[in-house]
């Protein structure tokens, strides 16, 4: 494992059935297709000895601590998404967290925001970060603009293995991010990536 590896992260984003499966009640349009490129991401990211950090979301099943505008979604006899313990907040199939790899939990777009995410990072020596996972324009993006924010100095999306609800989402929030420093390779590209 070379010296970049070491100080670098995966962050993988709500990968979870609710966010992903057909019918699933948050379905990301896009999320189905990239699950065997975040899958090979984990994959070439655990041959590199990278930290793996599995970001999720889970609730309270009453949603007290959902936004606002998605308080609706637990108002009824059915469990809203991604309670805490319910089947929709788990890891799609094939994602499985390895032992030494961490899980945050989050309640908000950002997996900086109201979580102790950044001083964890610090304490693990990690200046770099590579984003995978959905959805483009409101986790992926929140997440990668408050890394910018707080000065990491590397910041990857995988384009491939992000995803929005349409193409044309996802490619205007790529551009954005290109347009703050962040990297935007594909998956390809990024396993091809020099040790």
């Amino acid at each position: 494992m070379t010296e970049k590896w070491k100080k670098t992260a995966l962050l993988v984003i709500d990968m979870q059935k609710d966010f992903i499966l057909p019918g699933g009640p948050l379905q990301v349009k896009g999320g189905g297709a990239i699950v065997p490129n975040v899958i090979k991401a984990v994959e070439v990211a655990r041959q590199r000895g990278m930290l793996v950090v599995w970001v999720v979301r889970e609730h309270d099943p009453l949603g007290r601590d959902v936004e606002v505008f998605r308080r609706h979604l637990y108002c009824g006899e059915k469990l809203g998404p991604t309670v805490s313990g319910d089947v929709g907040a788990e890891l799609v199939d094939g994602l499985v967290i390895h032992e030494g790899e961490y899980k945050l939990v989050k309640t908000r777009f950002s997996a900086f925001f109201a979580t102790h995410l950044h001083s964890f990072l610090q304490c693990a020596g990690i200046d770099s970060l590579v984003i995978v996972g959905v959805q483009t324009p409101n986790c992926v993006r929140q997440t990668v603009f408050d890394a910018v924010a707080l000065n990491y100095p590397s910041v990857s999306a995988i384009v491939d293995a992000t995803a929005a609800a349409s193409p044309e989402v996802h490619a205007a929030n790529i551009f954005d991010m290109k347009n703050v420093g962040v990297k935007t390779p594909t998956l390809v590209e990024w396993c091809e990536a020099e040790e």
